[in-house]
């Protein structure tokens, strides 16, 4: 485990193919899209920079700050993949570089955007999913890594308490089937769900003990099937039965299912989705074509996030976009590929675009 601690400040995927065909109809229909839903960018960046747009609508507004993170002299930022905040409101960046070198994968900032320490050059070229949970007293991050086809549990200064690698238990994998997880989610009973998102789009379940428990899915659009279930979060928002939600990132829709795995229903008002969190009553959907949507308790759209049908439609023209950060726009978005909550309701967004972005969304609504 390398770790490194120091002041101050830059591929594709393996579902590409899934990504390029989705992103081609979605260009194609993005002419089509109206904004009906309200303003998008309520107050746009003059050119002295002494205003920062906004985005969203009613109570849902955000100040948009594009350059949260002070990024240390011994990292250079591949695509930021994955983003969480811990309880003490730590910021942790999971990104991923392909350079000869090994560098820090995880960077951790603090609330101002101050580096605080960086490690995880074991998961150098396959940095991916992250997130964090509180277990008795103490927190730890769970990982996921695409290109070594490993999941892994350390503490939040980087320690491995355990490495998985492919679920053999499933029988979904004898005959070399790929295995490459995308992010992995948290049940209510102290057990975990991996999602092999980059593979062959199942959900392994995993007990409080880290055990085996089961295994669901698999590539089709058919009720139950998946194609890169990229991201998944339990909802367990009050008044509805605790359950999985997806981002069927390839299907275009987001799946629900019941704890043991059984499909419940299908959530659309989504175009291309990434990921999923969760804060009080607000659902929200990172959606890697361009945009950030927020859902109420009952999954009715509140907002789309940065939505521009003109501006998406230029960002899927050939994905040239993501390699110029000189033609990106305050107030818009590349490739949201993660986001989350911090605990007073602002949004970290980490997107996917090689040169590595890291969005604040500061809540002023």
């Amino acid at each position: 485990m390398s770790s490194s601690q120091s002041p101050q400040n830059p591929s594709t995927d393996s579902s590409r193919r899934d990504f390029l065909k989705s992103a081609t109809m979605a260009g194609a229909a993005a002419a089509a899209v109206t904004t009906g839903s309200g303003p998008l960018i309520l107050n746009a960046s003059d050119k002295a920079g002494s205003k920062r747009a906004r985005v969203g609508q009613g109570e849902f507004v955000y100040e948009c700050d594009h350059h949260f993170g002070e990024v240390p002299d011994h990292v250079r930022w591949g695509d930021t993949h994955g983003v969480c905040v811990d309880e003490a409101g730590l910021i942790y960046v999971k990104h991923r570089q392909k350079t000869d070198e090994p560098m820090d994968a995880i960077v951790v900032f603090d609330a101002d955007g101050k580096f605080v320490r960086s490690f995880g050059k074991e998961y150098h070229g396959g940095g991916h999913g992250i997130d964090v949970r509180k277990e008795g007293g103490e927190e730890f991050l769970y990982l996921s890594n695409t290109s070594r086809g490993t999941t892994a549990k350390t503490t939040l200064t980087g320690e491995q308490v355990w490495v998985k690698e492919v679920p053999q238990e499933s029988g979904k994998y004898d005959n070399g089937e790929k295995y490459s997880p995308t992010n992995i989610c948290f049940g209510p009973d102290g057990g975990f769900y991996i999602g092999d998102g980059y593979g062959s789009s199942y959900l392994h379940q995993y007990d409080k003990n880290d055990n085996y428990v089961r295994t669901w899915g698999g590539k089709g659009r058919e009720a139950g099937e998946m194609s890169t279930p990229h991201g998944q979060w339990l909802d367990n928002r009050a008044g509805r039965d605790p359950s999985l939600v997806v981002a069927d990132r390839a299907n275009g829709r987001m799946q629900y299912f019941t704890l043991d795995g059984e499909h419940i229903e299908f959530m659309y008002d989504v175009l291309f989705p990434a990921d999923v969190d969760i804060r009080g009553d607000i659902l929200m959907v990172p959606d890697l074509h361009a945009r950030i949507s927020l859902f109420d308790k009952n999954n009715t759209l509140i907002t789309h996030l940065g939505d521009d049908a003109a501006w998406r439609k230029k960002v899927l023209d050939g994905f040239k976009v993501r390699q110029h950060p000189e033609d990106w726009q305050d107030g818009k978005f590349i490739h949201p590929h993660d986001a989350a909550f911090d605990h007073d309701g602002n949004i970290y967004v980490a997107e996917w675009v090689p040169t590595g972005r890291i969005s604040f969304l500061r809540h002023v609504g």
